[in-house]
């Protein structure tokens, strides 16, 4: 007797480990053999093997992915998302290179980008946390100014119109007050984590796993584990060039064809860096990826 394939979205990843929802019931999931190339937001097609567990046999097309990477190996973070949100607050201090790392990710997955600037409460840090972000804004990222514990209403009123209808992913450091936005906009994170983790027998480790939760039938947010870096060894040179969108205009006006913009005479990268039009933070960063690339292993 043939057994039936079902339908599923992949709603929480651990490990090896996954939480597909089919039609409301929540399946744990593994795959076959070592593969674990699977994301949250993937919709999968799966095996019941047992009361409430499956298999899953294949993953549809996805219409976006974002992951990062180290060279030896890497780290879906989701799929199928339609809006990347990268949480930074006033304290503690953020960090630019992970804010550009996930940005140039966003672009080569062709992803719509955004911040969110929290704790804007803590007044005598908004300034200086402000002009770093506005660093971005001049990028054209949008940035949105919000403080989740002080004002959650004006929080809500300002984020919900950004979620509704889509997909969207969370990422940031610890600290950021991520959690403090998905419990705000998701009314029943908390016990919706806290089932999760039973299911994927992951204890009280809330924050090392990526999980999905649905607002409604078109909504849904991704919160994924804060973290300190993040690696982009996958990116190839062609791709990372055109990732950092403030290059663009000035692709193909090099003096050579496969100019590297790195040290070539003629470059217009490198001449738009020395005039001021591209920051030196944002070459630089650049010229380290291009660096990182070239270490991946195969």
């Amino acid at each position: 007797m043939t057994k039936e394939l079902f339908t599923a979205q992949i709603v929480a990843a651990h490990g090896r480990h996954y939480l597909a929802d089919a039609g409301g019931k929540m399946l744990h999931c593994f795959t076959r053999g070592k593969k674990s190339d699977v994301a949250v937001g993937d919709c999968v097609h799966i095996l019941s093997t047992a009361k409430g567990q499956a298999v899953i046999e294949s993953v549809d097309e996805r219409r976006s992915l974002l992951y990062r990477s180290d060279q030896y190996k890497s780290k879906l973070l989701a799929a199928n998302i339609d809006r990347l949100f990268i949480v930074v607050a006033t304290e503690p201090g953020f960090s630019d290179d992970l804010v550009s790392r996930a940005l140039v990710a966003a672009e080569a997955a062709e992803i719509e980008a955004h911040l969110i600037l929290n704790k804007t409460d803590i007044t005598d840090r908004l300034e200086t946390a402000r002009k770093r972000a506005g660093f971005y804004a001049a990028l054209g990222y949008p940035v949105h100014e919000v403080s989740a514990i002080a004002c959650p209403d004006e929080t809500l009123a300002t984020l919900m119109p950004l979620v509704r209808g889509r997909t969207s992913i969370l990422i940031g450091q610890s600290g950021m007050g991520k959690s403090s936005l998905i419990n705000l906009l998701v009314p029943g994170a908390d016990i919706a984590t806290r089932e999760i983790s039973t299911v994927l027998n992951s204890g009280k480790h809330t924050t090392t796993y990526t999980r999905m939760y649905r607002i409604d039938d078109s909504t849904a947010l991704i919160d994924s584990p804060g973290f300190q870096e993040f690696g982009l060894y996958h990116l190839s040179e062609g791709m990372l060039e055109r990732a950092f969108r403030e290059f663009r205009p000035y692709l193909g006006h090099c003096r050579f064809y496969n100019c590297h913009h790195l040290s070539e005479p003629g470059c217009a990268i490198l001449e738009a860096v020395s005039e001021g039009h591209i920051s030196v933070m944002r070459h630089d960063l650049y010229r380290q990826l291009v660096h990182e690339s070239e270490q991946k292993v195969y």
